[in-house]
């Protein structure tokens, strides 16, 4: 914005009426001193004084103005009120009528047949000229119309603009979230349903009073803490798309040390693809990462294989578990870790089946399509 625009934007509207007024004033008194009838300066007192009201009453203030274009060729007042009722209205046809009217007024002398063929003649010139001369201040009412129309547009693109970045902050933040929900239920409750799982199974096996309450007390912690995990995971939980990196991410290099943490025994065939990507290595690892923990949840003393396979357009891991040898212990579950697999063999163009065996066991299968590094 121009200085000049400021200092004009600063000017109040009734400042602006009331140098208008001052302006038609003017103008009345120079075109009609000395010559004016009583019946004229009224007319053009209640015109003038009409552009007070432009604003609220444009149509009815230009007729207003109407009369003092009988007396005036050119006069302020009557374009004023013109440019007044343009800024205001869209009615094109109601415009052109105006301007037609403001013409006709100013131009045509009454009744026609009175005039000679000449004065019609010029008469139709006048007209024309006057005519465009109305059209002027219609088409700069309307032209400072679509300039507000364009600024208010944009004002309202910009709103717009901002509630899309928004709301594309909100959905990375929901991936994030969900990401991070992911994780946490894939790590967290993978190891402390390990130290459940011990120290139930010392609880049973000890023989001193002191250790059997110190094993209970750590499993009855270990169950309150999977409990809470639980309750946080479900309210980390949105809908997410797209991966966010997390580091430190697990890969493959990690498969060995996590079965042997385990305290299952296990057993580990095949191999994958070399170069595979590190989203499908850690999906592997996740993978197998809750397939175990599964195993030791609701099949206490099974036993696991984990097989890894691939051929020319798919790699995959499955792992088989036997049926449990003694019973399982009451651990809570956030029902969460088998959809947390399928999202992630989703984002690999792949599926993930689970379902029991015939021996009374259970499978889960990774199936992906392979992917360069």
């Amino acid at each position: 914005m121009s200085p000049a625009q400021a200092r004009w934007r600063r000017v109040p509207p009734r400042g602006v009426d009331a140098g208008l007024v001052v302006l038609a004033v003017l103008d009345t008194w120079i075109n009609f001193y000395g010559e004016a009838t009583p019946f004229m300066w009224a007319c053009a007192a209640l015109g003038c004084a009409g552009l007070f009201l432009r604003r609220r009453i444009p149509l009815a203030v230009f007729l207003l103005t109407l009369p003092m274009t009988l007396f005036l060729d050119v006069a302020v007042a009557p374009i004023a009120a013109l440019y007044a009722l343009a800024a205001h209205s869209r009615n094109r046809p109601l415009l052109g009528g105006c301007a037609l009217l403001n013409a006709a007024a100013t131009t045509l002398a009454w009744p026609l047949s009175d005039t000679s063929p000449d004065d019609r003649t010029w008469t139709l010139i006048q007209f024309v000229y006057t005519l465009a001369m109305a059209f002027a201040p219609i088409l700069f009412g309307q032209l400072v119309q679509a300039r507000h129309d364009v600024a208010r547009q944009l004002v309202e693109v910009e709103v717009a603009r901002e509630h899309e970045r928004a709301l594309y902050a909100q959905t990375v933040l929901a991936r994030e979230r969900a990401q991070l929900a992911r994780e946490m239920h894939d790590v967290v409750s993978h190891q402390v349903s390990l130290i459940a799982v011990q120290a139930g199974a010392l609880q049973v096996a000890a023989r001193d009073p002191d250790a059997r309450d110190a094993a209970r007390t750590i499993r009855t912690l270990s169950v309150n803490t999977l409990d809470e995990l639980r309750h946080m995971v479900t309210l980390l939980r949105a809908s997410g798309g797209k991966e966010t990196e997390l580091t430190p991410q697990p890969t493959l290099a990690g498969l060995q040390q996590l079965i042997a943490n385990s305290g299952i025994e296990t057993t580990l065939t095949g191999g994958l693809p070399p170069g595979i990507s590190t989203t499908a290595q850690r999906t592997v690892y996740r993978m197998v990462q809750e397939a175990l923990t599964n195993v030791r949840k609701h099949a206490p003393g099974a036993r696991a294989e984990v097989s890894l396979w691939h051929d020319a357009q798919h790699f995959g891991v499955t792992v088989t578990n036997t049926a449990p040898t003694r019973p399982s212990v009451a651990l809570p579950s956030a029902r969460h870790g088998l959809i947390g697999l399928r999202e992630r063999a989703e984002l690999l163009d792949g599926t993930l089946t689970a379902e029991p065996t015939s021996q009374g066991g259970y499978k889960i299968e990774l199936r992906a399509r392979t992917r360069p590094a």
